[in-house]
């Protein structure tokens, strides 16, 4: 069973912070579905991937692709997991559930730190995984570095 880790985004954009948590999750050794609310925004982040860091490559492909199936990195709108995701990456406020993160390694739900109702549904997504008795964290950026502000182990 997988925990919630939410990132509340201060410091840098989501197009800066999605690669290093997904190499940090490649790394682990998941596959990893990256769940948004728009294709449009997948299609932004997507660009950003492929450009992405010198030091790193993350191949990864938009849901919809006759290789779904086989892709490490899965950006998708969409609730299922066709590339068999053990870690989730939802950003832009895209649902998650209690089963997700029960049937997970990890999920992580990215939000801007500077968008009140970013703020609002992360705090509604917290308390509904934490009622339902999943374990969280919360990290937040602070002076170039994550801390860990809160956790609840769902016990």
């Amino acid at each position: 069973m997988g925990a919630a880790y939410f990132y509340h985004l201060t410091q840098n954009p989501l197009e800066y912070t999605l690669p290093i948590l997904l190499e940090k999750a490649r790394s682990a050794g998941w596959k990893i579905a990256v769940r948004g609310t728009e294709m449009a925004r997948l299609e932004f982040l997507d660009q950003k991937l492929w450009l992405g860091r010198e030091e790193s490559f993350l191949p990864h492909g938009i849901a919809g692709g006759d290789h779904d199936a086989l892709q490490p990195i899965l950006l998708t709108t969409a609730a299922d997991l066709p590339n068999n995701a053990s870690c989730i990456m939802c950003v832009d406020g895209a649902d998650i559930s209690a089963e997700d993160v029960k049937a997970s390694d990890r999920v992580c739900i990215l939000f801007d730190g500077y968008d009140e109702d970013a703020v609002a549904r992360a705090r509604v997504q917290w308390k509904a995984l934490t009622d339902a008795g999943c374990g969280a964290q919360y990290w937040s950026e602070e002076d170039g570095g994550w801390q860990k502000k809160a956790e609840n182990t769902g016990a």
